[in-house]
């Protein structure tokens, strides 16, 4: 990757905070606990004369998380050796630690171009605190905040200089498909990354809650190109224990609304849970098209290599996600790459079936059909009816949009829910749709003008009927 800036520092110094800002959104989780941040999070920030990527690190030179210490380092590690230049980030407010003098001391190592910035300088009056990281001994000193946007230009400028020039634009797609990686804590989101990613990407642990942002991931594959979203494990929000992984779940639910797809990982040891359902009915909500992936398979593969026990198995999990009745599931294990071309394949189909468009002839020859064979009933003495049909077009943000249906009717009240899943089965069985939600919008038939009689004086001749008969019955 070309053109990119590392950010990093020892824990609790602003480092998440400068990466937001330089990213012009709010990507990483701010936090006073220090060690929050993990992963390595990749972001493009455009406040320069061009693009360049930075990258958000975990906090090293000070144990606060101790066990994650070495994953985190290890994070580190790869940033400072795939980075063109090292932005380290010091606390102005609390001054020069000891920490401080060893992190310096790694960064030389890397041989890099190092800008020193001086965080929290919130005020003129401040200034005087930089003086004190001279001692350092880095050429290339700015104070400023994060916080504030203080510094922020000159020192977009500074990394500039030091970037290599950009490479010339290359026309490449403009929407690469966002997926969401979701569930909850330990179903092996970040394994399944990784397994995709075919390297440790992300950071994974037994410990759960170990993923706390939500992480972007550029990812190529078969001419494709695709936005791997890892996300934070959602737990029930009785058991959330602080504001960090509340600050977690609200990236997760995000991630959700922003995805072009969601891949909902399950734990096949477990299989489903009340809040497997509650994060699937998230993803029903959102409309956005899904796969159900279904992870640890080679630990239950022994009892399900009979075909009739593979096949109860699924009908299980899909009996308690009923109500994702179009999402494909798929056995695979993030530990060997069972079924990861499978998986793919599978999100091609799905991105195949979102860019068809079903035509009005047989759409309502389709629906005349069903329902001749199974008329709806009737109601308040007025039955349901379907003056015509189409598939329209919806402006979405994503490159993957579910099929929107707008049907002309009499009254739409007349419908009942149970009878709106009659037509989409019907629709389904002719073309499946695979992965994709149905939308349906209905749109009543206005109500006829009555004419008016020039002998009623302005009364419709419906009333003058009516009153008529009344004056004929009194005589």
């Amino acid at each position: 990757m070309s053109r990119t800036v590392a950010i990093v520092g020892r824990p609790n110094v602003g480092k998440s905070a400068l990466f937001n800002r330089l990213a012009g959104r709010k990507i990483a989780i701010v936090h006073d606990q220090p060690g929050v941040t993990r992963d390595r999070i990749p972001a493009d920030c455009k406040l320069g004369n061009s693009p360049f990527t930075i990258f958000d690190t975990g906090g090293i030179g000070a144990d606060v998380d101790l066990e994650f210490t070495s994953q985190v380092h290890a994070e580190v590690d790869i940033a400072l050796a795939t980075s063109d230049v090292l932005l380290f980030v010091v606390d102005g407010q609390e001054g020069l630690t000891h920490t401080d003098v060893a992190v310096a001391k790694l960064l030389r190592k890397a041989h890099k171009p190092i800008i020193l910035l001086v965080n929290k300088i919130d005020h003129q009056k401040h200034g005087p605190l930089t003086a004190e990281f001279t001692k350092l001994g880095f050429e290339h000193v700015i104070s400023g905040s994060a916080e504030h946007g203080l510094g922020i230009k000159r020192l977009v400028e500074s990394m500039e200089e030091f970037l290599p020039p950009p490479e010339e634009h290359k026309e490449g797609p403009k929407n690469p498909m966002k997926i969401a990686i979701v569930g909850r804590p330990n179903v092996g989101k970040s394994s399944l990354t990784n397994a995709i990613m075919g390297d440790n990407r992300t950071m994974v642990s037994p410990i759960s809650g170990t993923t706390r942002d939500a992480v972007d991931i550029q990812y190529h594959r078969a001419g494709n190109d695709y936005i791997l979203i890892d996300t934070a494990g959602m737990r029930p929000r009785g058991k959330v224990n602080n504001s960090v992984e509340v600050f977690s779940a609200m990236r997760s639910e995000n991630s959700i609304r922003r995805a072009d797809l969601c891949c909902l990982v399950i734990d096949a040891t477990v299989g489903i849970t009340a809040h497997d359902k509650k994060i699937a009915g998230m993803i029903q909500e959102a409309h956005k098209p899904c796969i159900l992936a279904v992870n640890k398979w080679d630990l239950v593969k022994d009892k399900t290599e009979d075909k009739e026990k593979l096949n109860a198995f699924i009908e299980v999990i899909q009996q308690d996600l009923f109500f994702l009745p179009y999402a494909p599931l798929i056995m695979l294990s993030a530990k060997t790459g069972a079924s990861l071309t499978r998986l793919f394949k599978t999100i091609e189909t799905i991105d195949a079936g979102a860019k068809k468009k079903l035509g009005t002839g047989p759409l309502n020859r389709l629906l005349a059909t069903a329902l001749t064979e199974h008329p709806p009933g009737v109601r308040s003495g007025k039955r349901f009816k379907l003056l015509y049909a189409t598939q329209t077009n919806h402006d979405a943000d994503g490159i993957m949009s579910a099929p929107h249906f707008t049907f002309f009717v009499n009254d739409h009240k007349l419908l009942p829910d149970s009878y709106t899943r009659y037509l989409e089965a019907q629709i389904r069985a002719k073309f499946p749709y695979v992965g994709l939600p149905m939308l349906f919008h209905f749109r009543d038939r206005p109500p006829r003008e009555v004419k008016r009689s020039k002998s009623s004086g302005g009364r419709n001749e419906t009333e003058v009927r009516r009153q008529d008969r009344g004056v004929r019955r009194r005589e």
